[in-house]
């Protein structure tokens, strides 16, 4: 699955947005100040002009340049040093905040897609939480204490599913859980965590874990969870070196700018940045490369993620005998398909 490939099919298959026809033809081009010329479409049945939605339609600066900001910050730049940075390659510079709306934006959209990815996982997962003090608000005094849940595949070093959580509740953490379960599948053998007295009651809901308790259920458990309490056995090394290298990146950051939404977005881009984008030392590799190898991306790994998170996939309408293709518009459906086309 070469995100080339997929990107080349999806212009070869555009299709009009307002009557769903494939009977287009190529009919100029844009010209705009700073992304360049974009081709510019006409259906011939109900004479819409439009321009096909790369990921980036309207927007008022180059993919390249959106792309390299967000790459700078997960590297370890704050917003206004970069802001700095870009001065002295781009004319027109962009403010600060544009830096982080383009994070917060495009972090949630590829974050969309990649939830929905499924991997080749080894037997063990391990699953653990890290403690977060965010401001209250931008515009109030104090801190407020929040969780984030993150679960690691040991083999592919694939962090499966992540999330920040106001407060540490069943319900909030099986959600993480179940989202691990749907992209491992029944692969998963083992699930170690902690000490934590909630995680056989999580596990039971998402895992199917069976209570220890009775010796009927007890052989029918279809996975086993292992506890591992540090002053006793020892440390889950797999997933506390990956919360050092979270620690690393958000240890300087000033309270996630007081915003449970804005800390979300931040920690689901850095999910995307440690599968994706970041080589691992352990394997020699991003993770993305064990956990879906036929995922190919190129040298701009966040431009691909980008298009191929906002592709709309093209697919053939079975109810129709001319074999016309249409537009799936709405996204998990288009997720749904996407999956089916080319991953499955």
């Amino acid at each position: 699955m070469k995100s080339k490939k997929i990107i080349e099919q999806k212009y070869k298959n555009v299709s009009c947005p307002n009557c769903s026809s494939n009977k287009i033809k190529k009919d100029g081009k844009r010209k705009t100040k700073n992304r360049g010329e974009i081709q510019r479409y006409k259906c011939k049945d109900c004479n819409l002009r439009f321009v096909f939605d790369d990921g980036f339609y309207r927007m008022r600066n180059s993919d390249k340049k959106i792309t390299l900001c967000m790459d700078l910050y997960y590297n370890g730049m704050s917003f206004r040093k970069i802001q700095e940075h870009i001065k002295a390659f781009y004319p027109k510079n962009c403010h600060y905040s544009t830096v982080y709306r383009w994070i917060v934006k495009y972090s949630m959209r590829i974050g969309k897609f990649t939830d929905n990815l499924q991997i080749k996982s080894g037997i063990e997962l391990q699953s653990d939480e890290m403690e977060y003090h965010r401001r209250i608000s931008k515009y109030q005094k104090g801190i407020e204490q929040n969780w984030f849940v993150d679960v690691i595949d040991t083999k592919t070093r694939y962090m499966v599913s992540s999330g920040y959580m106001r407060n540490r509740t069943i319900d909030n953490m099986v959600k993480v859980l179940k989202r691990g379960k749907f992209s491992t599948g029944n692969q998963v053998k083992i699930v170690t965590t902690d000490g934590l007295k909630g995680y056989p009651r999580m596990l039971r809901k998402s895992f199917g874990l069976q209570s220890p308790h009775h010796h009927i259920s007890r052989s029918k458990s279809k996975i086993i969870h292992n506890v591992v309490i540090a002053s006793e056995r020892g440390f889950n090394n797999h997933i506390e070196r990956l919360h050092n290298s979270i620690r690393e990146r958000t240890k300087v950051m000033r309270g996630f700018h007081g915003s449970m939404f804005s800390a979300s977005a931040i920690m689901k881009g850095y999910e995307i940045y440690y599968n994706f984008i970041r080589k691992h030392q352990g394997i020699g590799c991003s993770p993305y490369e064990l956990a879906i190898p036929e995922l190919e991306l190129g040298k701009n790994k966040w431009l691909d993620l980008i298009k191929m998170s906002n592709i709309q996939v093209i697919t053939k309408d079975l109810s129709k005998n001319d074999g016309n293709t249409v537009i799936v518009e709405d996204k998990d459906e288009r997720l749904e398909k996407f999956e089916e086309v080319f991953i499955r």
